[in-house]
């Protein structure tokens, strides 16, 4: 079934450096989101999770902690709102060319989500949210649309 005469473009080769955006991994704010379930593709404990993370969030948590960030306008596949606000796909490099992790503390793919759940309840603009926004804009966006698409 292999050919060996033109590879897939997204098969692994060991020419490719750790530096090489393709070796870099991907996360998507659905992993870390407390409002889906594990069939809608989170990947952390629902007490570990964060509320409807955003890519800017976690974007923001991941150049803090010293990690090369790319952002893609993907949407995740099973993702069933096409809205903005759940579009967004982060690259990470974890590992330097040598095969040394960038951050000594953060060595995984699984250690990078808990840390972004860990961090994003701190970003000074989910603290301003929790004071007096959240009631406002949770129910006519997040909540209203969530709770009616998952009953039909």
């Amino acid at each position: 079934m292999q050919s060996s005469s033109s590879a897939p473009l997204l098969q692994w080769s060991p020419d490719k450096k750790h530096s090489d955006a393709e070796r870099w991994i991907c996360v998507y704010p659905a992993y870390i989101n407390n409002k889906k379930t594990v069939a809608q593709g989170r990947r952390i404990a629902k007490e570990k999770c964060v509320e409807n993370p955003t890519y800017q969030e976690m974007r923001d948590v991941l150049v803090a902690a010293g990690f090369k960030v790319g952002v893609e306008n993907k949407l995740y596949s099973r993702e069933r709102s096409k809205e903005l606000l759940y579009r967004g796909r982060l690259r990470v490099q974890l590992k330097n060319n040598d095969g040394t992790p960038i951050n000594k503390d953060i060595p995984t793919r699984d250690s990078v989500m808990l840390h972004l759940c860990e961090m994003i309840p701190k970003l000074k603009t989910r603290q301003n949210k929790s004071g007096g926004e959240q009631p406002q804009s949770n129910p006519s966006s997040g909540k209203g649309k969530g709770k009616g698409k998952g009953r039909r």
